[in-house]
């Protein structure tokens, strides 16, 4: 019996998705997409007479079994699991036995996966822009379906466009033509072999160029930014290259790269074939690409081997952060992957304070029984689960000998979707000849625990020690030693290592007024554009109660949506008594701009009602 979802009504138990076929009509008039889901179904267990799938907010129209017409029914809507579809299967099905289950539906405008853009909110001004983003349970506002990693299908698309306009999915390109009902619009056509969990399913539309960036790569976005961002990716192909090195071939064919609006959420998203990421990656200098190495890492670990339901999260996300930084590793030194995993302690550092050290969502395998994943969102399953692993690589014989294990994990539990116990008993067995030394690992500390790892790894900290030298600097210097730093304190120093600096410099006790406008004056970050650097030190200004900074906080928090960045910086100045009101006035006034994930939680961080937080 498959391990249950607390995420997802569907019965997965009982039935599973081999393939999807999706016909839809994209509407940006009435902000809906229109259209069909044909989901080919295999029943696990004998005499099954009803299928559940997922759905949130769907408009079902009706619903065919094997061609005919098969009764329905949706039941109690939940707050955010969204509402079951019930199918009655009118001859029912025996285990092994094949079905085309087919619903016609209509999404919301307020479907959860969808944000529609305005042509003024795009960079050309022209077109309007439709973009999704279905991770971890947002795909059941899209298509109902088995909305659950543990269920994996291929799946085909036709895709009707105003003609205009391009449409991009997270699959191959097959083609496109006119659409024989509307000579203004056009179908796109999309096949996805490789099987994949719902929340890989893509689409966006919008007014798109593409330039060639390697020899299976091109970047595609806006064309006011195209070309900035075929410079900033161009390593792109350098980065999957390591990556085959390390873990082994490419299955997904077409690697592109899509700049989304500013809107978008997070730093990247791993759709195959077609990896989101955030315009806020575009610093000019090539200096944030390693959120690219992250999303092609999920190649290997997410999307070819995948959790199997959001409590085994850390298993997509600590593996691709471990990978990620072996690819770092192979680019620039060794002492580079080290340094990357000191700022990563940090992040994990900040998600524990933030949650508070007691609080189960800071385990590694949480509970999330009546739990919404966006709100569990954080930096826990990357960071510590990249902890647990290279504290096991320290353990088991160095970085080599563990990537041999992470090497066979893929290739054992490629397609396929795993849980922690899984993945577990693979280690055991991998390292059978190490099984005292797993023993004596504190397994209940690290998983099923909250606040920090039981261990910290002592990481190589030749490129952080400027960096903490200058912090200490800083933070014991009295009014009388400001005189004595100048621009000379950071001139050798590489933007990852001024990200290092304001990170340590936010751990410590706030810096007094004068030192921030000290700091100012000789390093001039205002003027900064890398956005790591500049959110950091913005919310270093906040901090030490510097005025002046409140605009350009509130600023960087609704010019662009991610929310890494977003929600500390309206949290900040929420926090500054003086500006409290004004972060809750700029958050409405804001709000129907932000991708609604964004909206729903910068809106319980400020304390505003949920309802009016997500209202038009």
């Amino acid at each position: 019996m498959a391990e249950a979802d607390p995420c997802s009504f569907s019965s997965f138990q009982k039935f599973v998705t081999r393939h999807v076929s999706l016909t839809w009509n994209v509407d940006f008039c009435r902000r809906v997409i229109t259209g069909s889901v044909a989901l080919t179904i295999e029943a696990q267990e004998k005499q099954q007479n009803s299928l559940i799938l997922d759905t949130r907010d769907l408009k079902i129209q009706n619903v065919l079994f094997n061609g005919q017409e098969a009764q329905f029914s949706l039941g109690t809507k939940h707050s955010f699991k969204g509402t079951p579809l019930e199918i009655c299967l009118p001859d029912g099905m025996q285990r092994g036995q094949q079905a085309i289950v087919e619903v016609f539906y209509e999404t919301s405008p307020a479907a959860s996966a969808l944000q529609w853009l305005t042509a003024e909110q795009t960079l050309g001004k022209l077109h309007p822009y439709l973009f999704s983003q279905c991770q971890a349970t947002h795909c059941r506002s899209l298509v109902p379906c088995q909305d659950t990693p543990a269920m994996k299908f291929t799946y085909y698309a036709r895709v009707s466009v105003p003609k205009e306009m391009v449409a991009l999915m997270s699959a191959s390109h097959d083609g496109n033509e006119p659409d024989p009902l509307d000579a203004n619009r056009k179908i796109f056509n999309f096949r996805q072999t490789v099987p994949i969990p719902s929340y890989l399913i893509a689409v966006v539309v919008g007014a798109l160029e593409s330039r060639n960036i390697g020899p299976r790569s091109r970047v595609w976005s806006e064309k006011e930014v195209v070309d900035k961002a075929a410079y900033e990716f161009a390593e792109t192909e350098i980065m999957l290259k390591i990556a085959e090195d390390l873990v082994g071939p490419y299955v997904w064919g077409q690697y592109d790269l899509l700049v989304l609006p500013p809107s978008f959420p997070y730093g990247g998203m791993e759709n195959p074939c077609l990896t989101y990421v955030t315009p806020t990656l575009l610093a000019g200098d090539r200096s944030l690409s390693s959120v690219v190495a992250h999303e092609i890492s999920h190649s290997w670990t997410g999307n070819l081997v995948t959790n199997k339901t959001w409590e085994h999260f850390w298993l997509n996300e600590g593996h691709t952060v471990y990978l990620e930084r072996l690819i770092a590793g192979r680019m620039f030194s060794e002492q580079f992957r080290q340094f990357k995993a000191i700022g990563g302690w940090k992040e994990l550092l900040h998600s524990v304070q933030t949650f508070g050290a007691t609080n189960v969502l800071t385990n590694l395998v949480p509970s999330l029984r009546e739990v919404d994943p966006d709100v569990a969102f954080s930096s826990v399953p990357y960071e510590k689960g990249f902890a647990l692993l290279y504290y096991l690589e320290q353990q088991l014989g160095g970085r080599d000998v563990f990537l041999g294990f992470l090497k066979a994990y893929i290739q054992r539990f490629a397609f396929n979707s795993v849980a922690t116990d899984e993945w577990k008993t693979f280690l055991y067995s991998y390292f059978k000849e190490k099984v005292d030394i797993l023993n004596a690992v504190d397994w209940n500390a690290w998983m099923h625990t909250p606040g920090m790892p039981p261990v910290q790894t002592k990481y190589d900290t030749t490129l952080a020690d400027a960096c903490i030298s200058l912090c200490q600097r800083w933070s014991k210097a009295k009014t009388s030693d400001l005189e004595s730093f100048s621009a000379a304190d950071i001139k050798d120093m590489s933007s990852h290592q001024l990200i290092e600096l304001l990170a340590l410099l936010l751990i410590e006790d706030p810096l007094p007024l004068t030192h921030v406008q000290r700091m100012q004056e000789v390093y001039n970050f205002n003027a900064v554009q890398n956005s790591e650097i500049r959110f950091r030190w913005l919310r270093l200004c906040i901090r030490a109660k510097w005025e002046e900074a409140v605009p350009l906080a509130l600023k960087m928090a609704t010019e662009q949506g991610r929310m890494k960045f977003t929600r500390p910086l309206f949290s900040d100045v929420y926090k500054f008594e003086k500006f409290h009101d004004e972060a809750v006035s700029t958050y409405r006034k804001h709000r129907t701009f932000m991708h609604p994930v964004t909206a729903m939680l910068v809106g319980r961080d400020l304390k505003v009602d949920a309802e009016q937080s997500t209202a038009s």
